[in-house]
């Protein structure tokens, strides 16, 4: 098992990595600023995490719509 590698997990690895560019091009910096308080980074978070609640309600209904077109049983969230 010591040399398993888990493809998912490289994905999501090269995604970060990926995600890390973009956000040093856009804003010039890293993550390892000092200028945001703790509290500014919550806040950052949460307003991500937000988005992130949309972005999966958007996929849920849309999953719904085509298991209703098809007759399917739908779960409920």
């Amino acid at each position: 098992m010591g040399d398993m590698t888990d493809r998912n997990v490289e994905a999501v690895r090269q995604l970060l990595l990926d995600r890390s560019e973009v956000g040093i091009k856009k804003y010039g910096t890293t993550t390892d600023r000092d200028d945001l308080s703790l509290l500014q980074w919550l806040n950052h978070a949460l307003m991500e995490s937000l988005d992130q609640c949309v972005y999966l309600k958007r996929a849920i209904t849309k999953l719904e719509e085509e298991t209703r077109d098809k007759g399917e049983v739908q779960g409920n969230a």
